[in-house]
Formats: structure tokens, sequence, C-alpha cells
């Protein structure tokens, strides 16, 4: 059995994480990988419930601090429940937010000191760092008129809702945490087709793939017919 990979998207509210993850998801089981799909904040039983408290703002009055706790409650329960079972088994997770998203949204616009998120992150995460990082990026006032498109009318969540300077500074954010970490990151721009996209989004995450089984033989049919042939 190999080791499965942990793929994360991020990006800011509208860029469109969601309709790509599930375009690669489609994609990679076509090719025969065994795929799981999930969310931030949420992913596991005890995570979603966890969720509602922090998109409806039921914790927003308790301060960004209480906030930053109960993601990081969150996403240890997450990776112990769904994801770390999922990549030791094999699978290739699909995360929609991960760490990342805890480190700008409370920590560069919620200004809480990185001391606490770093260690937050270190005891939540346990070890289980993403293989690869896709930040899917798009100027904020076009993400925010997709998000307010797709609310269909309804309130904006506690994220959705916030000015869209604060959106610029995550966006801005998310970039700079591309240049800082360029082996995990990988920046594709959300303009354009979404096949095109979706195309890119692919090659990116082609680059971290185990071989299955079937092409594991492959190659090493391949490789057998070369030295065959060169003796």
């Amino acid at each position: 059995m190999y080791k499965g990979r942990f793929i994360t998207f991020e990006g800011g509210e509208g860029a469109g994480k969601s309709t790509q993850i599930k375009l690669i998801a489609e994609t990679l089981e076509k090719l025969g990988y065994d795929v799981v799909v999930t969310r931030e904040p949420g992913g596991s039983v005890g995570a979603e419930a966890t969720r509602h408290v922090l998109l409806s703002g039921a914790a927003e009055e308790f301060g960004v601090r209480m906030e930053a706790f109960l993601f990081a409650s969150a996403r240890s329960d997450h990776v112990e429940e769904v994801i770390r079972p999922a990549v030791e088994a094999g699978k290739i997770v699909l995360c929609d937010r991960f760490a990342d998203s805890t480190r700008i949204y409370q920590g560069v616009t919620g200004n809480i000191e990185a001391t606490l998120l770093k260690n937050l992150e270190r005891v939540a995460v346990n070890g289980m760092v993403p293989d690869l990082t896709i930040i899917i990026d798009v100027p904020a006032e076009i993400g925010m008129a997709r998000a307010t498109n797709r609310s269909a009318g309804q309130e904006l969540d506690r994220f959705e809702k916030e000015e869209l300077g604060t959106h610029e500074l995550r966006r801005n954010a998310f970039l700079e945490l591309a240049k800082e970490e360029p082996i995990r990151c990988t920046v594709v721009d959300g303009l354009g087709d979404v096949e095109d996209i979706a195309d890119n989004v692919f090659k990116a995450v082609e680059m971290v793939l185990p071989l299955l089984p079937s092409q594991k033989k492959t190659k090493n049919k391949s490789a057998a017919q070369k030295k065959s042939n060169s003796a």
C-alpha cells in the first residue's frame, strides 16, 4: 500500500475552490485514485458542529482569539478522524481550506500574534502538513461578486460579509505565503475558463501524485524493455 497525498486548496471568498476540487476529484477518480473530498471548518462530525458556530457568527462576539481556538479544535478532530486515516490508507485527500486560512484570516486580518497561531497549528495538525497547497487567486472584488451571487439573496457568512479592503488584504497575504513557501504552494489564476483553470490545477497536482500499482508495473516493464534493447 502506497502512502496517499494531502492536497489543500486556499484562496479568498469566491475564488472557485469548490468547483476546482470537484473537477480534480472527478479526474483523479477516472485515473484510478481513491479520493476523499473534505472541507474546513468541518469535515468530521465534531468539526461540522463547530462549523455552524463559526460561520453563523455565533462566536464573533467572543473575539477573534476564541474563533482561533474553535478552528484549532475542529481541525484537530478533522485531522485525526478523517485526513490522517485516509492518507495512511493510500487515498488522495482534497481539502477546501486548512491551516493557511487560519494564518491569514485570524492572523493577518485578525491580528492574532504569530506565536499563538503557530502553537495552535502545531497541536491541531500534529504533523499532518499538506503535500501541496493550491492557491486559487482572483481579485477581491471579483471574488466577492461571485460570493454574493452564490448566496442567492441569503445573508453572507461571518467572513464573507467583511469589508472589501479586508478581502484584498487576505488575497495579498495568500500570494505572499506562496512566495514564502514555493515548494509547497502553487498559485493558479482563478480568472478565465473553468476548464483551463482545471487543467492548470491538474498540472500542479500531477507533480505530487503517487504511482498506482498498475502504473508501477508499466514503468518497470518499460524500463526492462529498454535494458533488454540496450543489451
